[in-house]
């Protein structure tokens, strides 16, 4: 359907309380709406500012936001019922409430005003638009400063360092399509002399983890990027001078203390201690609608909350991250960063707990961090990335390593940088960070086939255009393939059987490949499933993966009649599903939302190899559709000009008949990326709504 570009105004009188004083908003702001439903917001002060993005991000998915914010209270299921129970039990467990109102006393004066302005934004467009706000969640109003703190904690605390439903980590099976890429060419590698960078998280594409695509402009500040929604700063992006992306970082931030019972507590060196207790009462709203009372008795010990009990132990969750409460002070200062010594100095403050830090700027510099809060472990033959003895002080950790003890690489010799969510170790090749040189447990050894792909596009290249930065961005040839296809094509050729030879051609003709037309990348699919091929089951291989050869091994297949007769199993699923054995790979993976219904390109990352990384979910007729992966995508050259392009693959809101629900597939589905408006003029020239306040 084609869209017919309207402009309208809105002229927003909005009354802010600050303190017990009333302050009137001068009519200098304004949100510029483009065509793709991205707001470039202008403002006169950084109060105004806020005020706009949390208005703007209300417009765009204020119902999501709200559940959000619902959930980070631990009231969930007060307002919206039991099946929310466990959601507040996990957030009441880490006691996220409590810690929340202890953040915000902590904050500067001018920060806390500026929660407070973002936070006036949310609700007085709740107030200005009702009929926009579920039913239920007008109970949630009004949104309060801790509110926003609380919301951070659940996310990144405590379902990134950890999880509800994985609370052992394990870095080695980076399998689901929570993950991301990011890449820094330096001048060396690029083809026109400027730095490079690529930013393109993989994440679900909903619920907590939805991007918010947004441009902030006010004073010195002119930041372009993408926040998760519900939080007031721009988590990955960039300005005129540089940029940064995260990826999930490989690393411990938690650790799983097992704790022997014993007189009504628990062990301690030679004698014991007892529980500390918290009782929380929680609401239910019952199908009838009628609040019932369930109450949560919370067990603590040195180490952290009990997320586990049976008779004879408890299982104590020690977390990194809780005494970081200055993450906003800190996006904020690198958003505001004009060169590496501004943004470095910025990103030390380590006051996000988690990610990797990707960074390129206008001077040439790159950085790779291995940033996050690890702790400093004590010494011993104690398994960190399982459970740890919690019956003696010799396992309880204190502190965490300092930026300067953490690994990183800053303009690597060989002028390019990637991160696929492996370890530190493989940045950039040849080596220049030696893992010897770091405690064991500060990032495991390996280098699954996503980063081998990722690698293997940089370091083949000597000099890169932006043009090629944005093929190898949206690439989905699969390295697995390269690693064994040979090999079984070979094989099934030489058998005497004549489906096998069937099966050789489609995979001898096959691009190796997961974009929309390739023939034999679902059939690869199901032989791969079959076999369980995985950088962890080194078994399965000719060859295992090698420390000293880290991006071509492992390599050839171990057993390759159990390999053909995997094949002509996987063939006849193909057949019995698709009806042929070249189906194409978008005709069985689609992008669905809506009315929408494309199709799609890549896949998970892993077993496959894919940089392109796509999740999906079983849907009707054998198909799969589209769930979660690259979710906002951008490339920028820090030229004169600067160069930048994006999109986000499920668009920019979640509002209900909001048509940026839907209107950005079109460039998942074609591999491609839409330009950025950052000047007055080019956002003008795509504009569909003006508002002023």
């Amino acid at each position: 359907m084609k869209l017919y570009r309207q402009t309208s105004r809105i002229i927003l009188i909005a009354v802010l309380l600050y303190s017990g004083c009333i302050t009137v908003v001068k009519k200098d702001t304004e949100i510029l709406w483009d065509t793709y439903g991205v707001p470039h917001i202008f403002a006169g002060d950084y109060n105004q500012l806020f005020y706009a993005f949390g208005w703007a991000q209300m417009r765009n998915h204020g119902n999501l936001m709200l559940r959000l914010f619902g959930q980070a209270r631990g009231q969930a299921a007060e307002y919206f019922g039991e099946s929310y129970l466990v959601s507040d039990q996990w957030v009441h467990t880490h006691n996220i409430p409590q810690r929340a109102a202890e953040w915000l006393d902590l904050q500067q004066p001018e920060f806390k005003q500026y929660f407070q302005s973002f936070t006036a934004g949310i609700n007085d467009y709740a107030a200005q638009f009702p009929d926009e706000i579920d039913y239920d969640s007008k109970a949630i109003l009004p949104i309060k400063p801790t509110d926003l703190l609380a919301h951070y904690q659940r996310v990144i605390i405590y379902h990134f360092v950890t999880n509800p439903r994985d609370t052992q980590f394990n870095p080695t099976s980076i399998r689901a399509d929570r993950g991301s890429n990011t890449w820094a060419v330096g001048p060396s590698k690029s083809a026109s002399g400027n730095a490079m960078l690529i930013i393109n998280p993989h994440l679900p594409w909903g619920d907590m983890f939805t991007w918010f695509e947004v441009q902030l402009n006010c004073e010195t500040l002119n930041i372009y990027g993408a926040t998760l929604v519900g939080s007031p700063f721009i988590g990955i992006g960039f300005n005129d001078y540089l940029g940064w992306a995260h990826t999930n970082n490989v690393h411990d931030g938690q650790d799983m203390y097992k704790l022997v019972l014993a007189d009504g507590g628990y062990k301690w060196g030679e004698n014991s201690k007892p529980f500390a207790t918290r009782n929380v009462k929680l609401k239910v709203k019952g199908s009838d609608g009628v609040l019932s009372e369930k109450e949560l008795i919370i067990k603590e010990s040195v180490h952290g909350p009990i997320v586990r009990e049976d008779k004879n132990y408890a299982y104590a969750l020690r977390v990194v991250g809780k005494d970081q409460p200055f993450i906003f002070e800190q996006y904020l200062d690198m958003a505001l960063a004009t060169n590496f010594d501004e943004f470095q100095k910025a990103a030390s403050r380590l006051q996000n707990p988690f990610f990797t830090t990707m960074y390129a700027d206008r001077d040439g510099h790159i950085m790779h961090l291995f940033g996050g809060r690890t702790p400093v472990r004590p010494a011993g033959d104690w398994d960190w990335l399982g459970t740890v003895p919690g019956d003696t002080p010799q396992t309880l950790w204190q502190d965490t390593h300092t930026y300067a003890e953490l690994p990183k690489v800053i303009d690597a010799k060989s002028g390019w940088l990637q991160n696929a969510n492996d370890p530190p170790w493989t940045t950039t090749l040849p080596r220049e960070l030696d893992r010897r040189d770091y405690p064991d447990y500060m990032s495991r050894n390996f280098m699954h086939f996503r980063a081998q792909r990722s690698a293997r596009m940089a370091y083949e290249d000597d000099k890169i255009t932006f043009h090629e930065l944005l093929a190898y961005k949206m690439d989905t040839r699969m390295e697995l393939a390269d690693r064994l296809v040979d090999d079984l094509v070979e094989a099934a050729e030489s058998s005497d059987d004549k489906f096998l030879h069937e099966a050789a051609a489609v995979l001898k003709k096959w691009d190796r490949c997961a974009d929309n037309e390739s023939r034999g990348a679902v059939l690869f699919k199901e032989w791969v499933d079959a076999i369980g091929f995985h950088i962890d089951n080194p078994d399965l291989f000719h060859s295992p993966w090698l420390e000293e050869d880290p991006m071509n091994t492992p390599i050839g297949i171990a057993d390759i009649s159990a390999g053909l007769a995997a094949l002509h199993t996987a063939g006849k699923k193909v057949i019995d599903n698709h009806g042929k054995l070249d189906i194409a790979w978008g005709a069985v993976f689609r992008i669905i939302r809506d009315d929408v219904d494309l199709p799609a390109n890549g896949g998970p990352g892993d077993p496959y190899g894919l940089f392109r990384v796509t999740g999906y979910r079983p849907i009707e007729n054998n198909r799969y559709a589209a769930v979660g992966g690259d979710s906002f995508q951008a490339i920028i050259e820090f030229g004169d000009p600067l160069q930048a392009m994006a999109s986000i693959g499920y668009g920019n809101a979640s509002q209900e008949r909001s048509p940026h629900r839907t209107d950005q597939a079109k460039f998942y589905s074609q591999k491609k990326l839409r330009p950025i408006w950052r000047s007055r003029s080019e956002i003008e020239s795509n504009l569909t709504l003006t508002e002023q306040f």
